[in-house]
């Protein structure tokens, strides 16, 4: 007992430069709003416009396996620095010159630093956190990016009403980026060393692991569901109840709320209750909260469903991930890489989504996420 002290303060510094990571993590989430900035600035089409979003999330399909492999040849640390840094630079671009060419270049730049910090840092966690306080340490981590993302648009807000440039923004996310790079950079860490480097061949194969290959399709389904209900959420008050879609988005800040709030209790729950139970009684809340939201056509009964579903899909990333890791201690950079790979993979559902809201509507759309949650609760059995 009397050595406890020196044990945990060591961690507790280095747990900081690393969890100032994940807010760091959130800035990407701006792109949103930048997209609608960007409209306006440059009067462009939806369908350009939406290029913005692309620059950024086509970089988790191409580099997340990579990265992986980068970890193995420099380390966690240090790739977590590299992704830090590019993801100052690219904050930088925008103030330099603005046209939307360079902004598209500004969120390549994000993507790829962002690919680089959802590989590294999840694994890194594993370095300054017991072992029994991983899954509890990845939703704090989750939470800590669900706030960057809640403030990024409050921020971009005040930038413009107050300094009269959005862009204005940009200078606050590079100072703080900065500030995590050098931090973390004065910080040593010490990382399990591996023994022999991987190619992105041998990565991928990682995938004939039975248990990694399901871990990687969970991620894909609780990916899908997110933005499933991002996109489908807005349409479906205005279908349901006849809402305008000013006040049809509030639904997904009530979900974004949901969630958060969600990821607090987690970082509490997955401390003193077995990572399992609260798995599956999240997967059961989630069937249920959804199933009651397609079946009620009042408001008032919608909203709480919709909180629900948000309090239910919280901590499902942070248990399969957590699990993933734990299942393959010798190879966990490798896993990082294709689990995350997982989160560009989430967008396969949105099609499918599409097709049944412009034939069926949208309760249709979301009654399609029943299959995704349907898979998570067979998935729950694996664990």
């Amino acid at each position: 007992m009397e050595n406890q002290p020196g044990i945990d303060q060591p961690r507790i510094r280095q747990q900081l430069p690393v969890f100032l990571g994940f807010f760091v993590m959130g800035f990407v989430d701006v792109v949103g709003i930048a997209t609608n900035y960007a409209k306006h600035d440059f009067e462009l089409k939806d369908s350009i416009a939406n290029l913005l979003p692309l620059t950024v999330f086509i970089w988790f399909a191409l580099f997340s396996v990579p990265t992986g492999t980068l970890m193995n040849r420099i380390g966690r640390r240090k790739t977590v620095i590299l992704g830090l840094a590019i993801t100052a630079a690219a904050m930088l671009v925008p103030l330099a010159t603005y046209t939307f060419n360079t902004l598209l270049v500004a969120f390549a730049l994000a993507g790829i630093g962002n690919t680089l910090l959802q590989v590294a840092l999840n694994p890194l966690l594993n370095n300054v956190v017991l072992p029994q306080r991983l899954t509890s340490a990845l939703s704090a981590g989750q939470l800590i990016k669900a706030i960057a993302s809640f403030l990024g648009p409050i921020i971009a807000a005040t930038a413009s009403s107050w300094l009269g440039d959005w862009k204005l923004m940009f200078p606050v996310f590079a100072a703080i980026t900065a500030v995590n790079t050098l931090w973390l950079w004065s910080t040593p860490i010490a990382e399990q060393t591996t023994a022999t480097t991987s190619s992105i061949i041998r990565c991928l194969k990682q995938l004939k692991d039975p248990f990694i290959g399901k871990a990687v399709l969970g991620v894909i389904c609780i990916v899908g569901l997110d933005v499933g209900l991002n996109t489908t959420l807005p349409k479906f008050l205005m279908a349901r109840c006849e809402l305008p879609l000013e006040k049809a988005g509030l639904g997904t800040s009530l979900y974004f709320i949901a969630r958060t709030t969600g990821s607090l209790a987690g970082v509490i729950l997955l401390a003193k209750v077995k990572n399992i139970r609260v798995y599956r009684g999240t997967v059961i809340l989630g069937i249920v909260a959804l199933i009651g939201l397609l079946l009620s056509t009042q408001l008032y009964l919608i909203l709480p469903f919709i909180f629900l579903t948000g309090l239910a899909i919280a901590n499902v990333f942070p248990v399969i991930f957590a699990a993933a890791l734990q299942h393959a201690p010798t190879r966990q950079n490798e896993v990082s890489g294709l689990l995350i790979m997982g989160v560009s993979g989430g967008a396969i559902l949105l099609p499918i989504m599409g097709i049944l809201g412009d034939y069926k509507g949208p309760t249709a759309a979301l009654a399609f996420l029943l299959v995704a949650w349907g898979y998570l609760a067979w998935l729950g059995k694996k664990l």
